[in-house]
């Protein structure tokens, strides 16, 4: 018995590592014109060890000039499908935010702050 609950729990990581790893497309809730960007979300060029997003696409009237640019930068892993110590760029206000990005199944909860005290928050949904 104790051999069947190793192999399992074996077989488990790999799924459990995957749910806890935000890289993939992502869907942004639409803004208040309804405008939305797909970001795609992985480790960092630069350092393979945090997490970056960089906008694909715009949708709903989203200037599409911003494709390519990056949204998300520096998040560093604190365990439990959680990030912080990174920055998010709001393309609605062109302003940067210090952020924190929560994982939980295929939602991510993206809140930025600005001197830790005035934060807005965004739901993303995974479409891959």
């Amino acid at each position: 018995m104790k051999k069947i609950i190793a192999i399992a729990a074996l077989l488990a990581l790999p799924m459990m590592a995957q749910a806890q790893d935000p890289s993939g497309l992502w869907q942004t809730a639409p803004n208040d014109q309804g405008r939305y960007l797909q970001v795609q979300v992985g480790p960092c060029a630069s350092e393979p060890a945090q997490i970056c997003g960089t906008i694909v696409q715009g949708f709903g009237g989203a200037s599409q000039e911003n494709n390519g640019k990056q949204i998300i930068w520096g998040m560093q892993a604190r365990g439990g499908g959680k990030w912080n110590r990174g920055n998010v760029w709001a393309p609605d206000d062109d302003k940067t935010y210090r952020a924190n990005l929560t994982l939980d199944g295929n939602t991510l909860v993206v809140q930025g702050c600005v001197a830790g005290i005035f934060c807005r928050s965004s739901i993303w949904t995974r479409v891959q």
